[in-house]
């Protein structure tokens, strides 16, 4: 278990599946963690606060209180995904996807300037961005404008590191699907993969967790997609 005690750590989107994760490892390692998201939580031993990522106000008063903190993690979705065929797809709705990097934006142009000057950042992506999935190009040009958006930004927000996570195909409360259909909508989009299963949040968290921790590295993305990219 990483060490993080006298840390304090800001996780928006950090009341559920891997932002969720990530609160509870940081928590754990003896972090001060402040658990962003848009409805009320409670989580033992954690700070939730009620946050928008799109609302920039809310975001700098957040920032501002917190002046000096250490660790930024944004899980945050941003709002619905549009999923299907391209040329199929409403324009809006793809439009609309792209929320979860204007969240990150917000996020990070809001929240370096507040942050402690050895400080790390830890954004997700996903793996559509690098291998094409039928029905999630709207997700996956998302995931690339994130991971441009890590390799580009390293250079000027240095000496805070930032640094991103690529999950695969993750089993977590997003997923709306239940019982047997909830368990053949894994098997099937995973049966290719070298680890034919799906990931789960804390495996993720997990590498969030050492991106925070690893103060040799920056502008970098992690896999973690049970081989899903290279299959």
């Amino acid at each position: 278990m990483a060490d993080f005690s006298g840390k304090k750590a800001i996780v928006l989107g950090g009341t559920s599946g891997i932002g969720l994760a990530t609160s509870e490892m940081l928590r754990d390692g003896g972090a001060e963690v402040i658990a962003g998201s848009r409805s009320e939580r409670e989580i033992d031993g954690i700070e939730c606060v009620q946050v928008d990522v799109l609302d920039r106000p809310v975001l700098s008063t957040l920032f501002e209180k917190h002046q000096g903190f250490d660790y930024l993690v944004n899980a945050a979705t941003g709002g619905p995904r549009a999923i299907g065929p391209f040329l199929e797809m409403d324009l809006d709705g793809f439009q609309n996807s792209f929320a979860k990097l204007w969240g990150y934006v917000n996020s990070v142009r809001l929240g370096v300037p507040q942050m402690s000057p050895g400080g790390a950042v830890v954004l997700f992506s996903g793996y559509p961005a690098r291998k094409y999935r039928p029905g999630t190009l709207a997700i996956g040009s998302v995931g690339g404008s994130v991971e441009a958006f890590i390799h580009l930004v390293a250079n000027e927000v240095s000496p805070v590191r930032i640094n991103g996570v690529c999950p695969g195909l993750i089993d977590t409360p997003m997923s709306p699907l239940q019982g047997d259909e909830r368990k053949a909508y894994y098997d099937k989009g995973t049966a290719g993969h070298l680890i034919p299963r799906a990931g789960t949040a804390s495996e993720c968290a997990g590498a969030a967790i050492f991106l925070l921790e690893n103060e040799f590295v920056t502008g970098t993305i992690i896999d973690v997609d049970g081989g899903a990219i290279v299959t």
